[in-house]
């Protein structure tokens, strides 16, 4: 089992995770979470998986992915930017240390402590990448109940940037968690896990 990082580029050199991904993404927002998303052969995927985009894929033994985040560059079109930009008080992120962080997921066929192993490790995943890759903060659009009860709560600093609207019982908003080594420790603190959590062989770079 390992945290990975994937884009168009390297995508081969990782056997089913890629695919895989796609998949697992249909089953957590199409099939669980009903967004009404473009979806193929059970396949999720929507505009903004280019070539700009790299996944921080949690596998299990076998190769598939069980979590998965979706990372793009502000400086390249994103979400937020196209969707939800009303979400957003002022000027919206457009940096290179700026990342937009979406499609965050645990797949619910694992067992409870596998799924808390998953997220904490996928938190960490991003981390360590936001750190090599020079970023100082990701954006994303979420339930506000993730932000706090599982963002937050994982040692991760989190600030609001706007307004929420209700979707499908839920309050939605955009918020930044910031990339740091500080944040890095206290999620590795507070979530149990000990070092580096992305495949040592594998690449950080997007």
């Amino acid at each position: 089992m390992a945290i990975v990082c994937i884009s168009w580029e390297s995508a081969h050199l990782h056997g089913e995770a890629w695919i895989s991904h796609h998949r697992l993404r249909h089953r957590i927002f199409v099939e669980r979470q009903g967004w009404n998303l473009p979806s193929h052969n059970g396949l999720e995927y929507d505009q903004f998986d280019t070539p700009a985009a790299t996944y921080v894929l949690w596998l299990d033994d076998r190769h598939q992915a069980r979590g998965v985040t979706r990372l793009i560059p502000t400086t390249r079109p994103y979400m937020i930017q196209s969707l939800w930009p009303e979400l957003i008080r002022g000027p919206l992120p457009q940096s290179a240390t700026i990342w937009e962080a979406s499609r965050f997921g645990c797949d619910r066929d694992v067992d409870a402590d596998t799924r808390r192993r998953v997220v904490a490790e996928l938190i960490c995943g991003c981390q360590e990448f936001g750190i090599a890759n020079g970023i100082a903060k990701y954006v994303g659009v979420m339930p506000i109940s993730i932000f706090h009860h599982v963002i937050g709560l994982a040692g991760c600093r989190v600030t609001r940037l706007g307004p929420t609207i209700r979707m499908r019982q839920q309050e939605i908003g955009a918020a930044y968690v910031d990339v740091c080594q500080t944040t890095l420790a206290a999620v590795r603190t507070r979530c149990a896990v000990r070092g580096p959590v992305v495949h040592p062989q594998l690449p950080l770079v997007a």
